[in-house]
């Protein structure tokens, strides 16, 4: 005890401190054997758990790696190489199922047509629903119509039909002509004779396109339809961000986005629906849609219940930014496949031109939608590039419950099932791998024949409902460019390749355009 009273304490000896670092050694690597052994039980529970789940009824197994990767299956490898990961894949068992792992979720691959058609007939909460990103309802918003499913599913459905008719499609087509000749003559005024990546024009050309057809007249404001086109940028790049909704994250941006394109749209909305109650001339696809919600309206007000609920000004700015995100990629991929295609066979673009000069022999006028549809070999290049280079390969699903895909192989319940459109695509039709625009001819009719093996714009609940628009569109632009331009592709070694963004675009698109006299 010291002279103030208080107590001394003598420090710790030597060998009392080495004792207490051995014990915190010790202490560590123990946590570090523990995490390592739940690591390797872990590892080797997930290998067996796939090993049970790609068992088929007679005991054989999916084809597919014979270890997936632990944790992280095939992620590393379908980002370092996604065109050679999932032509291996599809090749494992074509047809057939294959299987492997995404980052630990047991994933099954569809490559016969008739399980995709299975696959693709159902989409309930009890057996099977659409995968969406894990920032899907973020960006996109919660009452999306990929989220969608049973009756109110089925009755909006049945209110698009209005959408898509012969006088409807004609309107849009005359727009379409319009906006791809404005942006054929920038291309030509900024890049002719120069070599330039077309993907990237063709994305802003397409942008303008689906906002002139969808909602034109409503988006007249400059810097509006500026800001309108930079927030669907924002949405575009939150589904290729890691899925954290935060302030200043990219999830974020294309939450912002979303709300203020709703917004606008909101507007247009009531907009377009006072027009047509004012017997105004419909002139864009808004128009369209508010003439069949005012006639649902007035249906339910006879029959004294409430009105749809996509009848309302905000559940149709929702569904047409839908149409607007869902008309982007697919189309821009294959507007772009267009060009790479005819470059690389210029036999056929002169055979379009033939046929062009035949039905067109006004080039400069605009196209109506009468002779959009004499265009028959035009159409048929078209939907052989459809065929040949689905732009969506594959529409992945979840099992929401054990779901048998064929007579002996049952999918466990939370697999990823992820049917092939591309596989389909090289199943039935003659000489399949060949780029054949005469398959769709009257004398072969490959299209009635093979016709369950083009399911580019999907089958069932959730097929494309704008499925003529998008041919239309691109029927429409390879009419005007083979008339009024020609142009060259540079190949490369990755020419033959494909890009997964997320929709497959050619590895390489360089084009030198030149005016066509």
């Amino acid at each position: 005890m010291s002279g103030n009273g208080t107590t001394c304490h003598a420090p710790p000896s030597g060998s009392a401190v080495l004792e207490s670092r051995r014990a915190q050694e010790v202490t560590a690597s123990g946590v570090l054997l523990w995490a390592a052994g739940t690591l390797l039980a872990y590892c080797v529970y997930e290998q067996l758990s796939f090993y049970l789940k790609r068992r088929k009824a007679d005991g054989s197994l999916l084809k597919g790696p014979k270890f997936a990767v632990p944790l992280l299956g095939c992620i590393i490898e379908m980002v370092m190489d996604p065109f050679g990961f999932w032509d291996r894949q599809r090749e494992a068992e074509n047809p057939g199922l294959t299987y492997n792992s995404i980052v630990g979720k047991f994933m099954v691959m569809v490559n016969d047509t008739d399980v995709m058609r299975k696959v693709f007939s159902v989409n309930e909460p009890s057996s099977l629903l659409m995968a969406v990103h894990p920032s899907a309802k973020n960006i996109l918003g919660p009452a999306n119509l990929a989220f969608m499913h049973g009756p109110a599913h089925k009755a909006i459905r049945r209110s698009f039909l209005a959408l898509f008719t012969k006088k409807a499609l004609a309107t849009y087509v005359q727009l379409q002509d319009g906006i791809i000749r404005r942006h054929l003559a920038d291309w030509m005024w900024n890049h002719e004779g120069k070599e330039f990546d077309i993907k990237h024009a063709i994305r802003d050309m397409n942008a303008a396109t689906s906002q002139g057809v969808f909602a034109g007249p409503y988006l007249t404001d400059e810097k509006e339809r500026a800001k309108f086109s930079d927030a669907f940028i924002d949405m575009t790049k939150g589904f290729l961000a890691f899925p954290i909704c935060l302030p200043g994250t990219a999830v974020w941006k294309g939450y912002k986005g979303r709300l203020f394109i709703l917004t606008v749209l909101k507007r247009g909305a009531g907009e377009a629906k006072a027009a047509m109650k004012a017997g105004g001339e419909a002139r864009c696809l808004m128009d369209f849609w508010a003439q069949r919600c005012l006639e649902e309206i007035a249906e339910a007000e006879v029959q004294g219940v409430p009105p749809p609920g996509h009848t309302s000004d905000h559940a149709m700015a929702d569904t047409v930014m839908d149409f607007l995100f869902a008309s982007q990629d697919a189309s821009t991929a294959s507007l772009t496949w267009v060009m790479t295609l005819m470059a690389d066979h210029p036999d056929i673009l002169d055979k379009v031109r033939e046929e062009q000069a035949r039905v067109r022999p006004d080039p400069a006028a605009t196209i109506t939608g009468e002779v959009l549809y004499q265009m028959t070999y035009t159409r048929a290049v078209v939907r052989e590039i459809l065929r040949f280079r689905p732009p969506a390969p594959m529409v992945p699903q979840i099992a929401q419950a054990p779901f048998q895909l064929t007579e002996d192989y049952t999918a466990p319940k939370g697999t990823l099932i992820m049917p092939s459109i591309t596989a389909a695509a090289m199943h039935g039709f003659t000489d399949a791998h060949t780029f054949d625009p005469d398959r769709f001819s009257e004398e072969r009719k490959e299209d009635l024949v093979h016709g369950k093996h083009f399911l580019t714009f999907g089958f069932g609940p959730h097929g494309c409902v704008g499925r003529e628009y998008a041919i239309n569109h691109l029927v429409a632009f390879l009419a005007v460019m083979s008339t009024d331009a020609t142009w060259t592709r540079r190949r490369t070694s990755k020419s033959d390749d494909w890009l997964y963004l997320p929709t497959v675009y050619p590895a390489d698109s360089w084009i030198t355009l030149h005016r066509r006299s």
